[in-house]
């Protein structure tokens, strides 16, 4: 099989590179990732990539289709990762190549508003009725950074209250005690942040309502933090987070880049019932595109320039080529759509619960709608401290063992699974089964 930068004699590709080739006119993932930290720190653009978490080289990949990922080195993975949950239609799906097509022979970028954008933003309306305006930006970090200045502006107060092991983006004032990749990484928070960007940050612990005062300008969380794992909140204590928020005239903000539009057509706060005044939006909305946004209350919103005082801009936000994916991606998601994945998260849940228990593994699989979780640890997690309990040297075991049978997880012990819309009976049943072996073989050391 020939695929990209493939370089053997003879290639039928033009411009081939003998560095990467192993002579067998395919490329190597190794060689391709020593080339690529020539050039790149790390070798990755996003630093969870890198494997630090696991061990190993990352496989390259090539491309991709539905539940399906192929390395440079023509092997097919069946994937859990999904762009980390960005493609919930599964990969290439034939609507949004369709769409994203389209919009490219319109342009790709013109530095001024088009009507997709105002689709897409009465979409995420139609929705999610508490986001009454929506802005669109590029990313979920960015939405995160603009919620939190746009709180502080709104309300004329300095302090922000984040929960530990919720993580929220590269936002300097919202790294310290972050889930996911920081929690892989090892890091507290991150060199290069100044002490005075997390001076007004308050770190509390997930599922306790912490009390407030006067000073705070908004609490953010995951709603449904999944980047510790996937753990679920307490009966009650969104609900109280909410009445603390009311009661010292703070705002609340939601982060719902992981759960918005996967867990349900409202996301997670349609789920729990509860209203936030913010929620940051990414992924899904992007149907495989970089794109973020903000909604919420109008009154809050329309502090954002060019209406009010809090400044926010972006030469690529309510880009043509994303809000086309994004608008293809949303029209797939009705109610049999998420009645389906949650059967599929369901389904897979159960065998991997099966494959643990004969394995002689304690783990738990805490499932939400669509969302996955694992936590190797013989107590289910209610906060970080908690998450962190999770052997993550039996991750790395299992990870690789699960890519040698060819089933791709995320590198690292904090991240949840993404079955979609592409995730059949057979996928699902061909995963469970490769995870019997992988836990037998990782159990075994």
């Amino acid at each position: 099989m020939t695929l990209p930068f493939c370089d053997a004699d003879g290639c039928v590709r033009a411009g081939c590179d003998p560095v990467v080739c192993r002579g067998k006119g395919v490329a190597s993932n190794a060689a391709l990732f020593e080339r690529s930290a020539a050039v790149i720190p790390g070798g990755v653009n996003s630093s969870i990539r890198a494997f630090k978490a696991v061990g190993g080289t990352p496989y390259i990949v090539s491309r991709a289709e539905g539940a399906s990922v192929w390395d440079v080195e023509g092997r097919r993975y069946l994937d859990l990762v999904q762009s980390y949950g960005a493609i919930i239609a599964g990969h290439a799906h034939p609507k949004i190549v369709e769409a994203i097509t389209s919009a490219a022979h319109d342009g790709t970028s013109y530095g001024a508003p088009t009507p997709r954008e105002m689709r897409l933003a009465e979409e995420i309306r139609e929705r999610v009725p508490s986001c009454e305006r929506v802005r669109l930006m590029n990313s979920g970090s960015e939405a995160t950074t603009t919620a939190v200045r746009l709180a502080r502006g709104a309300t004329g107060r300095d302090r922000i209250v984040k929960f530990a092991g919720c993580f929220h983006g590269a936002v300097d004032a919202l790294l310290a005690a972050g889930g996911s990749g920081v929690a892989t990484l090892g890091l507290p928070g991150t060199a290069g942040v100044p002490a005075g960007a997390v001076a007004e940050t308050l770190v509390v612990p997930f599922n306790v309502v912490p009390k407030l005062d006067e000073s705070v300008a908004a609490v953010i969380l995951e709603p449904l933090p999944a980047n510790m794992g996937l753990v679920k909140p307490a009966p009650g204590f969104l609900k109280g987070v909410r009445a603390e928020c009311d009661r010292v005239g703070a705002l609340l903000i939601f982060d719902e880049v992981i759960s918005g539009f996967r867990v349900a057509s409202g996301g997670f706060q349609q789920s729990c019932g509860v209203v936030p005044d913010l929620t940051c939006f990414g992924k899904v909305i992007g149907g495989g595109l970089p794109i973020g946004a903000v909604g919420g209350r109008k009154a809050v919103m329309e502090e954002l320039s060019p209406l009010g005082r809090v400044f926010h801009a972006g030469t690529l936000a309510g880009n043509p080529l994303a809000t086309a994916a994004g608008l293809a991606a949303l029209s797939l998601l009705n109610d049999g759509a998420y009645e389906f994945m949650a059967q599929q998260a369901q389904r897979l849940a159960a065998g991997l619960r099966e494959a643990f228990a004969a394995a002689g593994v304690a783990a738990h699989v805490p499932v939400v709608d669509s969302l996955v979780g694992l936590h190797f640890a013989p107590d289910i997690a209610h906060d970080f401290d908690e998450a962190k309990q999770t052997d993550e040297a039996f991750y790395a075991r299992f990870f690789h063992a699960m890519l040698d049978e060819g089933v791709a997880l995320a590198p690292g012990a904090y991240e949840v699974l993404f079955p979609g819309l592409a995730h059949s009976n057979s996928v699902i049943d061909a995963i469970v089964d490769s995870a019997g072996r992988a836990a037998r073989l990782a159990a075994a050391g």
